[in-house]
């Protein structure tokens, strides 16, 4: 007689297609959307790379994430910045720390020409695309094992990521609105002075 098994399925095998953003979607055709897990790259570089994309025009983004790789332009590190080297680099983002993350914008530029290609197979414009949103993500740590001297044996870790990048069109311009349904001017409003008048007569 057969029995279940007492180990749970892989997290792989159970990896579902849900977003993070999800409730940002209201129609995935006026989007384009792309996702990658389990990621062999580390997530701390990932998700600073992330953070400088995100609001930027598709063209900036791609011209952006090819200039890291020539080290053209730097990543600003905001968040893990801890024993993160300066470059005069990172100046025009408003920070004096920054590195060159090539793998992470490898990763992240073929993230980017995915949705891209998934937003034009929706008829979109790939001129008016930017990117809407990038969640960067903590995937489960793989362990490894390194031998040390006298015996010892250390762990071996590395920081895998999920990630997931939308891109959608620019918004329409809020139309100003109409002259009746602006403020009305002061006048219309009692003055400071009568206000005052009213509550010491009472």
């Amino acid at each position: 007689m057969q029995t279940a098994s007492a180990f749970p399925r892989s997290r792989r095998s159970t990896c579902t297609a849900k977003y993070a953003s999800q409730h940002l979607l209201k129609d995935r055709k006026a989007v384009g959307i792309s996702k990658g897990s389990y990621l062999r790259v580390h997530y701390k570089n990932t998700r600073e790379t992330a953070a400088a994309l995100t609001g930027l025009s598709l063209a900036k983004a791609v011209k952006f994430l090819e200039d890291v790789q020539t080290h053209t332009q730097c990543v600003p590190f905001r968040r893990h910045n801890g024993s993160v080297g300066r470059t005069a680099q990172a100046k025009i983002h408003g920070v004096v720390q920054g590195r060159w993350p090539v793998k992470s914008a490898k990763f992240l530029l073929a993230l980017v020409k995915n949705a891209q290609a998934n937003a034009e197979v929706n008829g979109l414009d790939k001129d008016e695309l930017f990117v809407k949103n990038i969640v960067v993500q903590q995937a489960p740590k793989m362990r490894r094992r390194t031998y040390r001297a006298h015996g010892r044996i250390n762990p071996y870790q590395s920081s895998p990521t999920h990630l997931e990048v939308i891109l959608a069109p620019l918004g329409a311009e809020v139309p100003a609105a109409a002259e009746e349904q602006q403020v009305e001017s002061i006048e219309a409003c009692p003055s400071i002075s009568a206000l005052h008048t009213f509550r010491t007569t009472r």
